[in-house]
């Protein structure tokens, strides 16, 4: 089997790399920026690495047609909610825009044999009310926030490219997902990052925070690209999958959490640059229908996933 990644040195996509290493298949991804190969030192003598910007339409048709890939992972995207807030447009243009050009590169080339993930996100899902919770493939989508409206594109997109010209798509919408390699842009790595600068003395003892109501649905992100792997090999075409642990933590909780695998002397401190313009208050997964065609479930804990992410951060601080 050979798999091409997109957004193959991402937080993501580099755990989904290295778990289609250990199955056995060819990987060759693709990335824009050197400075993200940190996040493959271990496994870049392993995996075919393409240097490219997948906005030019010729860039991704060149690609697919030189990989012929028999499963595609399409993870390379615009990711954080708070800057599609500060520029919509540009997120909308970047997430739509790369995967037309992936999926029209599939359909030119003829490939009706290769299996596309399409990577959308359980923020389409938006203002839920309690009563719909948890949260269904069938949920109505209410988005609150730009990145959500550029993911539904990409879930629809996917969908039309299947009832069109029948390509091998499934598509994923996966609950929050966190560990070791992601961006501090997202809380929980905020979080484990300020607390590792105040324990090394690097920052004074206030742990800027933004909505800490918000209730959410973590994975690990290797129990993740697990289920990714599972949607490409299992799924249906043209199917869509929530992907979740089933269980919601409010975002204090995960705050008390980190700040109890420490010693520091931690405060909390409110930062108003940190909330959002609008922000769901809950979201938590409904993982049936995955589950049953998949036998997925986690398999680590919150709490090794959060020690985890910690020491990641001490580590590097």
């Amino acid at each position: 089997m050979k798999a091409l990644i997109t957004g193959v040195t991402g937080f993501a996509g580099s755990y989904l790399a290295e778990h289609l290493l250990s199955k056995g298949y060819t990987v060759s991804g693709t990335y824009l920026t050197d400075d993200s190969l940190i996040n493959v030192a271990t496994i870049k003598e392993k995996i075919n690495l393409i240097k490219a910007d997948l906005s030019l339409e010729k860039n991704v048709f060149d690609i697919v047609e030189k990989v012929f890939p028999t499963a595609i992972f399409h993870l390379a995207a615009l990711t954080s909610p708070a800057d599609s807030f500060k520029n919509p447009t540009e997120t909308l243009n970047n997430n739509i825009s790369l995967q037309v050009n992936l999926l029209e590169a599939v359909r030119k080339l003829n490939l009706p044999n290769t299996k596309i993930l399409i990577v959308s996100s359980a923020d389409i899902y938006g203002r839920v009310a309690k009563e719909n919770l948890p949260i269904t493939e069938e949920t109505p989508l209410r988005p609150t926030i730009p990145y959500s409206v550029s993911k539904i594109a990409q879930d629809f997109l996917g969908l039309s490219y299947f009832l069109t010209y029948k390509l091998k798509i499934i598509r994923v919408r996966p609950f929050n997902h966190v560990g070791p390699r992601q961006s501090p842009k997202f809380a929980v790595s905020s979080f484990a990052k300020q607390i590792a600068e105040i324990e090394k003395g690097k920052k004074e003892t206030c742990l800027s925070v933004g909505n800490l109501q918000a209730k959410r649905d973590f994975t690990n992100v290797k129990d993740m690209v697990k289920a990714y792997v599972l949607a490409v090999e299992k799924g249906i075409d043209g199917e869509v999958y929530n992907i979740g642990s089933g269980v919601s933590h409010k975002m204090s909780d995960i705050l008390s959490q980190l700040i109890s695998m420490s010693t520091a002397k931690i405060e909390i401190r409110p930062d108003k640059t940190l909330f959002r313009p609008g922000d769901d208050p809950e979201l938590i997964c409904d993982n049936s229908k995955f589950k049953k065609l998949t036998g997925w479930k986690p398999q680590i804990s919150l709490s090794a996933t959060l020690k985890e992410t910690l020491d990641y951060w001490r580590n590097i601080i």
